[in-house]
């Protein structure tokens, strides 16, 4: 008997410990179901990839070589890239360009068309004047902002799809595609993480997100829109999303202050001068990062009413503005998806029947 009870002891503590090592096992697997994170700098910001699988490492460094691709072809600040032979050559002759570089310039031209204007990238001449962002930012003269405006519309680039190239017909006529070519690479460095068959990864290019799948417990992403009127960090609202792009334009990060006066970045093509839009924050929801990219200053610019009705009547895109009287309107394809965590902000709920 006793020898009996031994050997079911035994057995009993040899399957207690099995099922303990199975559990250990699972667990030890679920942890090593941790992201590869990594940042790095690159199109004039500060950039972060976390991604999740087997080939997350090799994908990472495939991205940001294509990031680096992209910012050699399309910085301003390069004398070299693409843009800046472009701006060089205005008013003399066509410059052959990638193909990289020829998409992000039709598809901008795109959204100025849509904007009627408001979005422009043309816009270069005035934002080198006004310098904000920089120790020389100041107030230009009315005299000097009325000639760069002779210089500002996107009707003047000439595509020739046939030859890749691209015209700018003034000479001293500039592009900055800035505006735009963050939410092309966003959606480039999607592509490579799913060539690699990558199926959840938050992609971070200095503020324009793209969520691929869902997290690795199977719930959405959340991204969190920023308080314009509080320290980066501080969010207004969340959203649980899945497989979409968050691109955002506010005025509250690049500025200066004179004469007891607040000018921010974000240029209005139709007077030379800092957008006075009664909008503080625009953020796009889209599939694509470059539809978020192209909307977005566009319709910070618009103001609210024309700004719903632009979104409301595009497909494929839903957006958030947050107004300077802390009021909140959200396209009807996102009312049911966001979860608003500042009491002293008004949702409006009703905006269809306001515009």
């Amino acid at each position: 008997m006793i020898s009996m009870f031994t050997i079911e002891n035994a057995l009993i503590i040899m399957l207690v410990l099995s099922f303990i090592a199975l559990i250990l096992i699972f667990i030890t697997g679920n942890n090593k179901k941790s992201y590869i994170t990594k940042e790095f700098y690159s199109l004039g910001t500060l950039n972060q990839l976390k991604v999740y699988g087997r080939n997350a490492e090799k994908s990472i460094e495939e991205a940001i070589d294509k990031l680096n691709e992209i910012d050699i072809k399309m910085s301003v600040f390069k004398e070299n890239s693409e843009i800046s032979k472009l701006n060089r050559y205005s008013g003399k002759k066509p410059q052959i360009v990638s193909r990289d570089t020829y998409r992000v310039i039709e598809k901008a031209i795109k959204y100025c068309s849509l904007s009627k204007g408001a979005f422009d990238i043309t816009i270069r001449p005035i934002v080198a004047l006004w310098g904000i962002g920089k120790e020389s930012a100041h107030i230009p003269e009315i005299k000097e902002i009325k000639e760069k405006l002779k210089l500002v519309n996107y009707k003047n680039i000439v595509l020739d799809e046939n030859s890749n190239s691209v015209f700018l017909k003034n000479e001293k006529q500039e592009i900055d595609v800035g505006g735009i070519a963050k939410g092309y690479a966003a959606d480039e460095v999607k592509n490579i993480l799913t060539k690699n068959k990558i199926k959840s990864a938050l992609i971070n290019l200095g503020g324009n997100i793209v969520v691929l799948g869902k997290k690795v417990d199977g719930t959405p992403w959340n991204v969190g829109i920023q308080d314009p009127f509080r320290p980066r960090g501080e969010f207004v609202l969340t959203l649980s999303l899945i497989n979409k792009s968050v691109v955002t334009s506010g005025n509250y990060e690049r500025y200066f202050e004179q004469q007891g006066k607040k000018f921010q970045h974000i240029m209005d093509p139709s007077t030379g001068y800092p957008s006075e839009s009664e909008i503080l924050s625009a953020t796009i929801i889209s599939d694509y990062s470059i539809d978020g990219d192209g909307l977005s200053t566009g319709v910070y610019i618009m103001g609210i009413h024309k700004a719903v009705k632009l979104i409301e009547e595009t497909k494929g895109v839903e957006a958030i503005f947050i107004t300077k009287s802390k009021e909140i309107y959200v396209t009807s394809g996102m009312k049911d998806n966001f979860t608003l965590t500042k009491d002293e902000f008004l949702y409006k709920n009703k905006i269809s029947e306001e515009i």
